[in-house]
This record gives C-alpha cells, sequence and structure tokens, in this order.
C-alpha cells in the first residue's frame, strides 16, 4: 500500500518529495512529538506516485502540459479560462481501481468500527518548502463522511492543484507545473465547528520578533479568521516566561468574532454557513489561560524540532474539548532576516484621517483607491493602485502583486490579506470596518503602517521620508543609550534597534489609547451620571466582572510587551505623570479631576499617588507594575517616581507603594525618581538616601530653573537646556548621584539635537542617556564622538 498510501506513523519530513510539505509535517509531528504531549489527529496521504498514475492512465499528464503551454505568461489574460479547463479535466476523469481501491482500505482503517469524519486536504509536493508558501493555495473539505465523498473529495483536491492562485504562484516562483504532484491527507476530523480554531507563530509576523508566540482564534471554522471575514482574538505569549512558569501571556486582544462558520448536516453534500454569533460568545475569549499556554509550549516545542520558525494550525473539538494541531509549515516572511538591515519610514505630517485599522508592515505609500468587491473586478487596476475591498480570499492573489497596499474591512493580523501582504512586501490596513463606506473610487490617500500597531489612511498625499540603516554598523558608546518608549506597538520592532535598554516608560499612552476611561470613573463609577459616559465605559470593559481589573489588565499588558520586547535589559516605567487637565480628556474624568489655573504645576506626579482624591486609582497602577514583575517574572522592570517636590514626599509614595505589593528591594525592585524641580537638585543627596536612581528631565528642569512656560510660544526662544544655569544643576545632581554610588540618567531631546550637550553629558560622567526613537542613532554617534574626544584628550591627542 505505500505505493499509493502513506499512513501519517509511516511519514516522516524526508517524505516531503512523496506526500508534500504540509502532510509530512503532519507525520513528523505524530511521529515525533506525541511524545511531548502534542495532539495531532491520524490520518493517511495519497502519494506523488498515485496522482502522476491518476494523470497517466488519464492521458492527462501531456493533456494539462499542452494546456499550460499556450497560457499568457506575459499579462496572464487567459488564466482563469486555463486554470478552468485544467480543473475540468481532472474532476471528469476517473480513478484508477488500484488507487480507489487503497484509498476506501485505509479510510475504512481509519474509520475502525463506524464510519468517521474526515478531513480531506491538498498537500503540493513543492508546498511549504523554504522558497515557497502555498499558503491557501490549494482546497481543503472538511467533514467529509463515506467511502464516495471521501473520494470525491480527494480528486477535488487534485483538481485545486489548477487553481488560478497556484499556477499564478507557481509561474512567479518559477516551479515546473509538471514537477509539482497533489498528495491528499486524510485524517481524523477534529469538530471545530462546535468549538474553536486558529493558528499561531512563533515569531512576531510583523516585525520577526522571535521571543513570542502569537495565537489568534475564532469560534467554529478558521476560514472565518483565513478570509478576513471576522476579528480574531489575539495571544502574544513571551518563550522565556513560559518556560520558567510564569504567567507568559503578555497581551490579550479580544476580537469581534460576530460569525461562526459551521457544517450544514447532511451526508449528501458538504457545505458550510456563516451562523451570528451569541453576544456572551463575542465576549468571551475563545481559549482559556491554561489553554493559551499549552498551545504557546506546543508550538514553542514544533519550532525547536524544526529548528526554525513556524507558522502553525490548531483546532479544539467542541464534543470532546480537546485541542490539536491540525498544520505546521515553516515562515515565510521573517525566515531569512538578518536582523541588521531595514528600511525605517517617517510621515512628515498628519492630515484628515479617513479610517484605520490594523497595521500590516512598517510601510508608508501613496496611491489612488480602488473599490474592488471582488477579483472579477480586476479591469478597474492600474499598477500602484490600491485596493479597497470587504476582504481578501486566496483568489484575489494573482492580482496583488501590481497594487501598492491593500486596505479591507474586515480581518485580523493573520488573516489572509495579512499574510500574503507580507509576503509581498506591499503594507496592507485590516479590519477597518468602513472603508469601502467612507474611501471614495479615484481619490489620492496615503497609506500609514509606521505609526504603531494601527495604521491609518490620510486624505491626499502626504509627504514622508525613507531611510534605510544597517544596524550592523552602529558602533555603541560605553556611555549606555537607552529608548524613550510609550507605544506597545512599536516595542518588538524597535527592539532591533541598537540600545542598554529603555529608560523611560511613558504609561499614558497606554492609558489614554488602550485604557481609554480614567481610573477614578472605574473605583467609583457612581458619581457618573451621564448616560453616554455610562455606556462608553461598559462597552470598553464588557468582559469584566470587576471593572477595576479592566484597567490592571490593559496596563499590565502594554507594560509587559514593551519588557518582553526588550528582555533582559532594564525597563524603566514612570508611574502616571498627567497633569490635571490632560485626566480630565478620559473618559469619566470630568467627574474626578479640578480645574486648575496652572496644571504644569498643580496637582500631577507623586503628590497625586496618596491624595485621597487619586489614592484608590494609585493602587491600580501599582497592582498592574506588580502582576507585571511578579506574575509575569520581568523583574527588570523599575519604577520612577515623577515631580516628586520633597523627600517626604518621596517617604510617603515609596511607603504607598510598599502597601500595595511593590516593596523596594522586594525581587530586586529598584525605585527611581525623577530629577526635575530644583529642589530635586539642592536636596539631591536626601533623595538619593530615599531612591536607588535619578533620571533627569531636562525638559521641566530647564523650564524650572529658567522660569520659563514651555508651552508658552511667547517665551519659548528663551527656553535652552545648554544654558549655563541648567547645566550647572545637572552637573550638580550627577556628582551627589555618584557620591551617593546611584546612576543617573537623562531623558530628553538635546543630547541628539545639540553635539555638544552630549558631550557636556558624557564629561559629567552621566551613566546613561534615553531617546526618543527618531532620536536615537543621532543620539548614539553624538555620544561616540563626546567620548572619543574625552580619550583624545586625555591621551594628549590634539
Amino acid at each position: 500500500m505505500d505505493t499509493y498510501i502513506k499512513f501519517f506513523d509511516r511519514t516522516g519530513i524526508a517524505d516531503i518529495p512523496v506526500v508534500g510539505g504540509k502532510n509530512a509535517s503532519l507525520g513528523e509531528m505524530y511521529n515525533r512529538l506525541s511524545s511531548q504531549g502534542i495532539a495531532v489527529p491520524y490520518g493517511f496521504a495519497t502519494t506523488a506516485p498515485a496522482f502522476r498514475l491518476f494523470l497517466m492512465e488519464n492521458g492527462l499528464d501531456h493533456k494539462l502540459r499542452e494546456l499550460l503551454h499556450t497560457l499568457d505568461r506575459e499579462n496572464y489574460t487567459n488564466l482563469r479560462d486555463i486554470g478552468s479547463r485544467a480543473r475540468q479535466y481532472i474532476l471528469e476523469a476517473a480513478f484508477p481501481e488500484k488507487l480507489s481501491d487503497a484509498i476506501i482500505e485505509a479510510y475504512s482503517g481509519l474509520c475502525e468500527r463506524e464510519t468517521a469524519e474526515v478531513a480531506v486536504r491538498s498537500s503540493a509536493t513543492a508546498e511549504d518548502l523554504p522558497e515557497a508558501s502555498f499558503a491557501g493555495m490549494h482546497d481543503t473539505f472538511l467533514n467529509i463522511k463515506g467511502e464516495k465523498n471521501v473520494l470525491k473529495a480527494a480528486k477535488r483536491c487534485f483538481a485545486s492543484l489548477y487553481t488560478d492562485r497556484a499556477i499564478k504562484y507557481r509561474e512567479d516562483k518559477g516551479f515546473k507545473h509538471e514537477e509539482v504532484a497533489l498528495s491528499v491527507g486524510i485524517q481524523k476530523m477534529v469538530r471545530a465547528d462546535k468549538g474553536c480554531s486558529g493558528v499561531g507563530f512563533t515569531v512576531d509576523p510583523e516585525s520577526g520578533f522571535d521571543r513570542v508566540v502569537l495565537l489568534s482564534g475564532v469560534w467554529g471554522l478558521g476560514e472565518n479568521m483565513v478570509q478576513g471575514t471576522v476579528n480574531p482574538d489575539d495571544f502574544y505569549v513571551f518563550k522565556p516566561a513560559l518556560k520558567k512558569g510564569y504567567n507568559a501571556i503578555i497581551r490579550k486582544e479580544l476580537g469581534s468574532k460576530d460569525k461562526t462558520m459551521i457544517y450544514t448536516d447532511t451526508d449528501h453534500h458538504v457545505a458550510t454557513i456563516n451562523t451570528d454569533t451569541p453576544k456572551d460568545k463575542q465576549e468571551t475569549f475563545v481559549l482559556s489561560d491554561e489553554e493559551i499556554h499549552r498551545l504557546a509550549r506546543w508550538a514553542v516545542i514544533i519550532e525547536e524540532h524544526y529548528g526554525k520558525p513556524m507558522d502553525i494550525e490548531w483546532a479544539k473539538d467542541g464534543l470532546t474539548h480537546q485541542l490539536f494541531i491540525i498544520q505546521a509549515r515553516p515562515e515565510t516572511v521573517h525566515r531569512s532576516d538578518t536582523g541588521t538591515f531595514f528600511r525605517e519610514y517617517h510621515i512628515s505630517g498628519k492630515g484628515k484621517t479617513l479610517t484605520s485599522g490594523n497595521a500590516i508592515g512598517h510601510k508608508i505609500v501613496h496611491g489612488t483607491v480602488r473599490l474592488l468587491p471582488s477579483p472579477a473586478d480586476a479591469g478597474k487596476l492600474s499598477a500602484g493602485d490600491i485596493i479597497v475591498t470587504g476582504s481578501i480570499t486566496p483568489d484575489w492573489d494573482p492580482l496583488l502583486k501590481s497594487v501598492s497596499a491593500i486596505v479591507t474591512n474586515k480581518g485580523g493580523r493573520t488573516s489572509h490579506a495579512a499574510i500574503v501582504s507580507r509576503e509581498l512586501g506591499i503594507p496592507a490596513i485590516v479590519g477597518c470596518m468602513d472603508a469601502t463606506r467612507v474611501l471614495t473610487e479615484g481619490a489620492k490617500v496615503t497609506i500609514s503602517c509606521a505609526e504603531g500597531n494601527t495604521g491609518y489612511v490620510y486624505e491626499d498625499e502626504i509627504p514622508f521620508t525613507a531611510k534605510d540603516i544597517d544596524l550592523s554598523r552602529i558602533k555603541m558608546p560605553k556611555t549606555e543609550a537607552k529608548l524613550i518608549l510609550s507605544d506597545p506597538g512599536t516595542a518588538f520592532r524597535l527592539a532591533a534597534y541598537p540600545h542598554k535598554g529603555v529608560g523611560l516608560l511613558r504609561m499614558e499612552f497606554i492609558i489614554t489609547h488602550q485604557i481609554k476611561i480614567h481610573p477614578m470613573a472605574l473605583v467609583d463609577s457612581g458619581k457618573i451620571t451621564d448616560k453616554a459616559t455610562r455606556t462608553s465605559i461598559e462597552e470598553l470593559t464588557r468582559g469584566y466582572k470587576r471593572k477595576e481589573a479592566y484597567f490592571i489588565d490593559r496596563l499590565a499588558q502594554g507594560i509587559a510587551t514593551i519588557c518582553a520586547a526588550f528582555y533582559p535589559e532594564e525597563v524603566i516605567v514612570r508611574l502616571s505623570d498627567f497633569k490635571s487637565n490632560e485626566y480630565a480628556n478620559l473618559i469619566g474624568g470630568q467627574y474626578f479631576e479640578p480645574v486648575e489655573e496652572n496644571p504644569m504645576l498643580g496637582f500631577r506626579g507623586a503628590s497625586r499617588y496618596y491624595n485621597e482624591a487619586y489614592r484608590e486609582a494609585f493602587k491600580l497602577e501599582c497592582e498592574a507594575i506588580r502582576k507585571v514583575r511578579s506574575e509575569m517574572g520581568f523583574h527588570h522592570l523599575k519604577v520612577m517616581v515623577p515631580f516628586c517636590r520633597t523627600p517626604e514626599e518621596g517617604r510617603n509614595v515609596i511607603r504607598l507603594m510598599a502597601e500595595n505589593g511593590l516593596a523596594q528591594g522586594k525581587e530586586d525592585l529598584e525605585i527611581y525618581t525623577m530629577i526635575e524641580i530644583p529642589s530635586n537638585v539642592i536636596l539631591a543627596e536626601e533623595f538619593a538616601r530615599i531612591f536607588d536612581g535619578f533620571s533627569i528631565g531636562s525638559n521641566d528642569l530647564t523650564q524650572l530653573v529658567l522660569g520659563i512656560d514651555r508651552d508658552s510660544e511667547l517665551v519659548s526662544n528663551l527656553f535652552d537646556e545648554n544654558n549655563r544655569a541648567v547645566k550647572m544643576m545637572i552637573t550638580s545632581v550627577i556628582g551627589a548621584a555618584q557620591k551617593a554610588g546611584i546612576k543617573t540618567g537623562l531623558c530628553g531631546q538635546a543630547p541628539s539635537d545639540f553635539p555638544e550637550f552630549a558631550a557636556f553629558l558624557v564629561e559629567s560622567g552621566i551613566d546613561s542617556i534615553s531617546f526618543n526613537p527618531d532620536a536615537l542613532l543621532t543620539g548614539i554617534e553624538n555620544m561616540r564622538k563626546a567620548e572619543d574626544h574625552i580619550l583624545r584628550v586625555s591621551s594628549g591627542q590634539p
């Protein structure tokens, strides 16, 4: 039987030429990884010789070769006709008796004592090689039952070797059509229609960051996710924490999942239908935390076994509640990346935002909007246009190589649109919800995927810059160069930059963009009388029985994402430093914030944390940070107290932090303070006895030393970090820190804007300088020049 059929327990990765990448991988995992707990449904595969026998006995090998010889390989004008005729040739042909008998015998053995439902999958013999993906190119048929239906599905798999997209893909990759065979995998059915299913990547598919596993899932069959019909749940799991036994889930994003794909219940033909997902299931994650961890562990085992990043498919049987791996193939986008060279995009301004969604890739492009309901409308496309549609399926693939970007209403980071756009290197914005409604046919727009996880469609052509960077050529200074970060969505990509960690993590961005609600509005919601405000809070916190947990989880996940990106280098998170007018802009904020004449010098920083008006909200901040450090294991996270006016205030905050699970020194917790008020400098020795380190905030320190409102345009010309009084303050505090044996850093723009300021800091003996991402490389260069100058002077060179 091995000539035409190979069962999984007799199949391995060496059998790719015989059963294709998909089936060879299933056999490999079944044989080699089951002992490590990975569950793979048992089955068998037809072989390449079986496919060639089918073609030969029906006279199709010559017939197909002649047909494909007539393909218009320049413009592919006849691709649809040739694909249709090739598939019809196969569907009208008959199985050789010895092949159909072998399939039926194997199916009967798989069924054991009763007729079983099976999945019938296509696996091309050139599939999943390092230079080819074939993702979504060939057909799969699910919930097949009975011998006749199995044979019918197998023949339809054979025919899918000649889908339009598969023909075009082989042409693009240089595969000879006659050298590629189709193996059919037949395995026991996982009833995901009554459970859930999804995909997983052992690297972040956007950045190539290799220390996370991304899992995505939907209720029912995974085709909804592939087609982009629904937005799935996403789960990011940090591999080092997973291996150490911590809670390794650093981010959970609840998808809408408004549709659930299930099978129609008939023995005569197999079909699927999309049903409305009940509201309570839409608001429930498809996997428990335990299941997320289990799937992530399986993904890591698979990656380590194959020795390369992997793209997996998983399913959960709704009847048995068992999890299974149903496919694993090499990840095709980032495997060959060296990690030392990339192109950095910066948008030069912001126009009117027309729509936004999940950003795929990091590019910015200009183009013309083409509203296309289906691939049949391809005649409207010109090179460089932007396809705007509801969702992208594999049928679109032949059109996508000529466009500059893709925008869809639906779809997540693991939809087919996202996967294909990454492979083609074109930006995409998926899951916009309203793109086909708000974008106008023929309009000129800017697509920006260079601003974090969210992609934006701007009106008109906004200028942008693109710069190629070879990180391997950057030499680091001895003085530590750190990053200033606020957006977790940029963290994995920025981790590729040269750095010594994060000197300032601003949590305000996370609160504003991911939480959106004033923390006291969650603690004391009874004060909120406005119906619209209450409705907004209810919508954002859906799925949380305790509304405070929403704030804790979202803040913890944002901080943890940045901690994971820069692990094991230190990350210093600054406690919230909104001014009262900024807090008031959060949902429900106006019910809890005073109206101040000068918020810059008012109720901000340390003074808030122990004040009764904010004390309960501060507990939520502490709980989020405690969760990141203690439950997730990110002990390299340090905490910084901003705008601490007096030593007494510092001691009050440290005492309150300890009461809320953040005791100084416990689990190596270090607590820093910002140096941004003249009193911090004057009493630096006393502050050094309280805190473990200093971070100089040059913007606030300059304005308070010089008495200049840095927000006032009238005196902005007088704002100068290079002023002698400011420098004397900085020199004084660095000296006090050195005397006390604690570290000092500086966060600000000046060291990158002014080489002489960087030189001053280095000469003063500062330990680290933190830069915004767009200033980091310039700052590093300025620091190196300063160190080289000091070295030359010390050695007597000019």
